[in-house]
């Protein structure tokens, strides 16, 4: 399921959120700013769907922040947190769901690994992006990126990448509700 340019189309993000954050996997996500192209291999997911998990943010109603992850698949959801992270997501949702969003938790970089460095003000390549908020300041992903239709080929957007075996999976990292959905994946690369 790709297109000619390998970009990942629409229909590949409606389908069930949670297969979706499966499938991204493997996937190269790709951000252009300017003429520099930064890209990593997808190594860690976690699936959000609507009203019934009480993690997501869609858990209750439609607001200004989580309007996205009702929206049309295939966008990015940019959220802040903490005070002081981007978490980047995708939105995916079968026809039935009301809502969902696939967080994108880390990647192995592959171009640009000098600009994320740089970006993170890090030196070492290991910890510039093996997390939501490093991923997001390495690539410079913000509130300017909420929205962005990542099945074009524009400043932001997912392609194909490499098949994917043994894939961990486990409870979501930093939640307090829907602990036991063992929704958070990820492989070794």
């Amino acid at each position: 399921m790709h297109t000619e340019s390998g970009i990942l189309p629409r229909k590949f993000y409606q389908r069930d959120t949670v297969k979706v954050a499966k499938e991204l996997l493997g996937k190269t996500l790709v951000r252009k700013i300017g003429d520099k192209k930064l890209s990593g291999i997808i190594i860690e997911t976690e699936a959000y769907r609507g009203k019934n998990d009480p993690a997501s943010h869609a858990s209750h109603k439609k607001t200004k922040r989580n309007k996205a992850m009702f929206d049309q698949v295939g966008i990015s959801y940019v959220y802040f947190t903490y005070g002081m992270y981007f978490m980047f997501n995708v939105v995916a949702k079968s026809k039935n769901q009301s809502a969902g969003a696939v967080l994108i938790r880390g990647i192995q970089p592959q171009d640009g690994i000098n600009i994320m460095k740089k970006n993170r003000n890090r030196n070492d390549e290991l910890n510039i992006t093996n997390g939501p908020g490093k991923l997001t300041q390495a690539m410079k992903i913000t509130k300017k990126q909420y929205g962005v239709d990542l099945t074009k080929k524009a400043e932001l957007y997912i392609s194909e990448g490499m098949k994917v075996k043994n894939i961990l999976q486990k409870p979501r990292i930093g939640i307090s509700s829907g602990t036991e959905k063992l929704w958070n994946f990820s492989f070794k690369y």
